[in-house]
Formats: C-alpha cells, structure tokens, sequence
C-alpha cells in the first residue's frame, strides 16, 4: 500500500487523539496550562499549541486569565469551554447508590445516598434511580446536562455497555445499561466497573508524579483498578484487576461465587467476614454489623478482619512485586478499619521486595466513598466530550470543523483508558 494513501488518515486519528487527550486532562483538573499539556502527554509543545488553537476556535476550551511561572512569562490558563455544564453520576451497591454531579475540573457536588436494591434487576432498579437523577439534574439547570456516568458493582463490557456475568446483580447480565441511560437521558453516557471508578476517580485526585498504582477496592466482594502511566489499564479482555479469583492456600477447597474454589474473596471480602464471624457464633448479619464490632473494638471480630486484611495483602504482594507501582490505596467499607488496613501494609513490607517498597505509598483513598462517584463522573465527561469533538473533527484531514455526528460509547481502547 501506497504510505502517502494512508498519511491523512492516521494524521486525522493522530490530531484527533491529541484533542480527545487535551480535554480529559482539563476537565480531570490535572492540567490547566499548555506546558503542563505538554508535560503529561508527551506531545512537542508545538502540537500542543496547535491543538489548543484549534479547540479555543471552536469553543471547547477557553482562557481563563494567567497565573505567575518560575523564570518565565506568566501562563494563560485553560479550562474547558461551556464549563458551566455538568455531569450526573452514580455509585451502585447492593442495596443502596451514592449519587452526585460532577463537574468539569473534577469537582463533586450535591452527593447523597438513596436506596436502591440491584437485586430487584435493571427494569425496576434504573428507572427508579433514573428519576432521582433527574430531579438531581433539574436542580441545576436540566439544559446544562452533559452526560451520565454509572459505576456498577460487576464486570463490565464497556465497549458494549453491558454487565457481564454479575455474580451479585440477579437479572443484569448484558442488560444495555449504556444504551438505556443515552436513551432516557438523551445525552452521552458512560459505564464501568466500581474498582475502575475508584481507581480512575481517585488518581485524579492524587500527585502528578504517582503515575503508576494499584487502587483495591473491599466490600462485599473484592476488586483492583490498575493505573499504568496515568491511564486506566484494562487488558485483553477488559478483566485486569480480578484479584478476587486468585486463588490462596488459606481458603483450601472452599466454592466461591465464581463457581470456582479456593478464591481469596471467599477468606478475604466483607462477604466473607460475615460468614466467618457467624460460624463463629458471632451477631453479624451485614457488612455493616461487622464494621460496627471491629470500630467497637470486639476481639473477635478485630481478628477476623486483621486476618482478611493479611490474606488481601499475601495476594496483593505478587502483584506489586511483578508491577512495582508508586502506590497502593485502600477503598470499600473495609479499608476504614485500622486493622485491616495495617494488616495489608505489614504483609506487602514483609512479602515484597525492598526495592519495590522504598517508595511505595500504601495509604487508604484520600477521596473514601466519593473515589467511585467522581471516577464514573470523570468517564461521563469523557464520554462528553469524545461526542463534542467528534461533531467538529473532520475524518480526513485532521482539522477541526464543525459537523453533527451520533455518539454511542465511550472512549477506550482494550488495554487502555485516558484518565
């Protein structure tokens, strides 16, 4: 094949990956300037600029006055244009979601939990939390609305929109959550796994420098979202992250939800302590039940979690051994308890390798609950955003023109999504 055949179509995906890349680091907060652009995305300060032009052209990013720089003129400051929208996001659990607007920069708003039980499937559950959101959208101008962003406590077709195989989500498999939000909503929407919310939501919120972490997520179940160069990795097949099915010696022949035996959410997850501390002879019906005795300080239930906490840390080891991440960060209700989040900590310095550990950051999020709210709103806006831009960007050439264009997914590949 002709090279000059095919020069203009990677120069459009190219210039349009650059933009796509542009915007979701204003819209993070992570960037506000055309160095720091340049600096996180490793573009020539060149292309940066031309970028910038092109999206100040046409009114998606805007500057916002200056601000002083060591040695040098004072920067403009960028920011998104139209920031006066917003996005609308929701943390699924069991038996209750968290809810809240998120804004472009990353702000978070509005948050409260209502109920709702995912066990009462797709077709009673979302229209239920669809009218919550929208009256929650209606409080701030229905017409500014930008997108809508579900984290859901499952496995995740995201490329399709789907629950995958739910082991906790009776009725949800390949329900077209996606397509059903765009539709009632009639905006971009954008959905993804709770682990993946948590870790995307909260390296936002974290230093520049940690680019690489590891963020764990311990409830009723387990699960990890992996930041690899300040993206969300995925995999192969979008399961990076599962380490609930690794299997461990400490949970012999056990069945685990998965069908499978001997899997660590069977000795190490919230759902888990429950059924320990029951054979046991010990009152706790719930997660919650088991939160209250360990922060009452009950022994017994002190050493199951230090326990869950030791089995957690003896699988995380090989995984921070084999990716030696800046930092490890603790969410789920588990990870508010100093003694599971000790426990973990004193098994990665014995198990991992001194190197790996000199630096390492091992610390609970800093964003608590809130971590999965703004990652599933941060995945709105991106879906936001990637429909904006597709309505301006020409196929061809790479420049940026105006266009209508329909939208119907979100923006990652299979190994990767721009955080």
């Amino acid at each position: 094949m002709d090279e000059k055949s095919v020069s203009p179509r990677r120069s459009a995906t190219g210039a349009t990956s650059v933009a796509m890349r542009v915007l979701e680091l204003l819209a993070s907060g992570q960037a506000a300037s055309r160095t720091e652009l340049a600096d996180l995305t490793g573009a020539a300060p060149s292309t940066i600029s031309l970028t910038v032009s092109q999206l100040l052209a046409h009114g998606l990013v805007a500057e916002h006055g200056t601000r002083s720089s060591t040695g040098g003129r004072p920067r403009k400051v960028l920011r998104l244009g139209g920031s006066e929208g917003f996005v609308v996001a929701a943390d699924l659990g069991g038996r209750h979601a968290r809810i809240g607007v998120v804004l472009p920069g990353g702000g978070l708003t509005d948050v409260s939990t209502v109920p709702l039980a995912t066990a009462d499937g797709p077709d009673t559950a979302l229209p239920r939390l669809a009218e919550t959101l929208e009256a929650l959208a209606g409080q701030r101008g229905r017409h500014l609305l930008k997108g809508v962003g579900f984290s859901l406590p499952g496995p995740v077709d995201v490329a399709a929109g789907v629950v995958t195989l739910p082991s906790r989500m009776p009725g949800w498999h390949r329900f077209p959550v996606r397509d059903w939000l765009e539709e009632r909503f009639g905006v971009p929407a954008a959905v993804d796994n709770d682990a993946n919310c948590m870790a995307v939501g909260e390296h936002g919120a974290q230093p520049a420098g940690r680019r690489q972490s590891i963020t764990v997520k311990i409830g009723s179940a387990i699960g990890a979202g992996i930041i690899t160069d300040g993206r969300l990795y995925r995999g192969a097949t979008g399961a990076a992250g599962d380490i609930t099915h690794v299997r461990i010696e400490a949970a012999d022949d056990r069945p685990c939800s998965c069908g499978n035996t001997g899997c660590l959410e069977t000795v190490a997850s919230g759902a888990a302590l429950v059924r320990i501390l029951h054979e046991r002879g010990i009152a706790a019906g719930s997660l919650e039940d088991v939160v209250r005795l360990a922060s009452n300080g009950d022994p017994e239930t002190t050493r199951a979690v230090r326990q869950a906490g030791l089995h957690l840390g003896t699988v995380l080891a090989a995984n921070v051994n084999f990716f030696n991440p800046d930092a490890v960060y603790l969410g789920g209700i588990l990870s508010t308890l100093e003694p599971f989040v000790a426990a973990v900590r004193s098994r990665l310095y014995e198990a991992c390798h001194p190197l790996v550990t000199e630096h390492l950051v091992i610390e609970r999020a800093s964003l608590g609950a809130d971590a999965g709210l703004v990652g599933a709103g941060r995945f709105a806006l991106q879906s936001a955003l990637a429909h904006d831009l597709e309505a301006i960007t020409s196929s061809t050439t790479g420049s940026v023109r105006p266009r209508s264009a329909p939208h119907r997914g979100g923006t990652g590949t299979a190994d990767g999504e721009p955080v």
